[in-house]
């Protein structure tokens, strides 16, 4: 589904079908600049960057094993983080897109669609849901944690069209494929894991 949605909207990236509503939304986001805003949006972006999603990503993989001891979950951690930052290098060399200049309110170098920032914070948030959710036993704590993970990964896609390096549709293709290989990359560790621990339940049987 994702992929097909992603798939749709790289397609109008390509012949230019989302300049319009591209332009609507930068402009609705922009028109609320302030002082307190930027400085959030700065401080968001941050936040999705290299230099804060690796550390961070460095100190859940050892909360994760110190809290849970979990030992196969830090092999999906690790493979969604790489592998996602190397599927956005190759999308953006594929598409050339040119970043916005309508108003940048910040600097940034590199190719447009999709956003690296919502890639990142997508995968990076969509894994740690996904891994948390079976040790949180209470509805409420779950639907606490789906809710701050959507809102830190849709605040920092929010902060890249805000400070006018992105499209919005660099933001939702980002998100789009990000799902997709989240998805598929949750199947193949489910799928791993389970081979993983029969062929383990067998040796103790022999």
């Amino acid at each position: 589904m994702f992929t097909g949605i992603f798939g749709v909207i790289a397609l109008m990236v390509a012949y230019n079908l989302t300049k319009s509503w591209d332009a609507w939304i930068i402009s609705a986001v922009q028109s609320a600049e302030s002082p307190g805003l930027t400085s959030l949006a700065k401080v968001l972006s941050l936040v999705g960057s290299s230099k804060i999603v690796v550390p961070l990503s460095l100190a859940i993989i050892v909360a994760l094993f110190l809290l849970f001891r979990h030992r196969f979950e830090l092999v999906l951690f690790l493979w969604t983080g790489a592998t996602s930052h190397m599927l956005n290098s190759v999308l953006k060399s594929l598409l050339h897109r040119e970043r916005p200049n309508i108003h940048r309110i910040i600097e940034e170098a590199g190719f447009s669609f999709p956003s690296g920032h919502s890639m990142a914070a997508f995968t990076v948030y969509g894994t740690l849901t996904f891994l948390l959710w079976r040790h949180i036993p209470s509805r409420t704590g779950r639907v606490l944690l789906v809710f701050v993970c959507f809102l830190l990964t849709a605040a920092i896609g929010w902060s890249r069209i805000y400070l006018g390096v992105h499209y919005p549709s660099d933001v939702i293709g980002g998100y789009a494929a990000s799902c997709a290989w989240l998805m598929l990359s949750i199947v193949l560790f489910e799928t791993w894991r389970s081979a993983l621990n029969k062929r383990q339940s067998n040796k103790k049987a022999a």
